[in-house]
């Protein structure tokens, strides 16, 4: 599907996260698409107060538990200069709850998005039009009836530290790689994929490994398995090179499923 670019000038965005692994990746992401401009980066909730004054964003994506100021204790601050998104691996109802009432316009839970989804709801932020995770609406009802409180916490994500190394890259291959794999078999068979497991798959034919993919689509590298297991299944392979040489249409002919 054509990338629906907003005209005008780019959608300028801060990123506040304590993971270096989730802000270089969202940087990547973001950066790949010529309409949105990361202007900024934060490490915890004051910098981000900070940095937003200074450099005015148009949308603000930001984390939840940060060491020293949290995301929930900044969003005050960062409501009043621009439209704030929570995007955090934090998915608990009274967190989600406290968060919208303190003024965050969407909420997204890590490794329930897609890559285009993660930009179109970017895109929306901006027009006023706001993204919650599908699986955090009745929680959010819930806990707000129940007048449920946060208690700030400084619990570490789930995020696997061991992807540092390779995030800007895998990144960057994301975009330049994975797009042109899609280009050049316009007519390949989905193979009863679903859209997450099209975006590993086409990963996986551009040469990540798990680690890579993990990071990429923000994701655990468990969860990447798990996705590649159904992916064999589907396509009928039992390798990496036997499900990409099934994808790129390359194994079509004599195949029977």
């Amino acid at each position: 599907m054509p990338d629906q670019a907003l005209s005008g000038p780019p959608l300028r965005v801060l990123v506040a996260d304590d993971n270096p692994v989730v802000r270089a990746g969202l940087a990547a992401l973001l950066g790949a698409h010529p309409d949105i401009e990361v202007v900024a980066d934060a490490t915890n909730g004051e910098a981000a107060v900070r940095k937003a004054a200074d450099c005015r964003p148009d949308v603000v994506l930001l984390d939840v538990r940060m060491p020293g100021t949290d995301g929930l204790t900044a969003l005050p601050g960062l409501t009043a200069l621009a439209p704030v998104m929570m995007l955090t691996y934090s998915r608990e109802p009274e967190v989600v709850a406290e968060a919208l009432r303190r003024g965050a316009s969407g909420y997204l839970v890590h490794g329930e998005f897609t890559a285009p989804e993660l930009i179109t709801a970017v895109r929306d932020l901006r027009e006023g039009r706001p993204t919650i995770s599908p699986s955090l609406t009745a929680a959010v009802r819930v806990s707000s009836s129940l007048g449920v409180s946060y208690e700030p916490s400084h619990e570490s994500h789930e995020v696997a530290s061991q992807v540092q190394p390779v995030v800007a890259q895998s990144s960057k291959t994301r975009s330049t790689a994975a797009a042109p794999l899609r280009r050049r078999v316009p007519d390949r068979p989905a193979f009863g994929l679903s859209s997450r497991e099209v975006e590993v798959m086409d990963l996986i034919a551009s040469g990540m490994n798990n680690r890579q993919i993990a990071a990429t689509c923000f994701i655990s590298e468990k969860t990447v398995k798990n996705h590649i297991n159904r992916i064999f299944a589907k396509l009928h392979s039992s390798s990496r090179s036997e499900a990409i040489a099934r994808w790129l249409g390359t194994a079509r002919e004599g195949w029977s499923r």
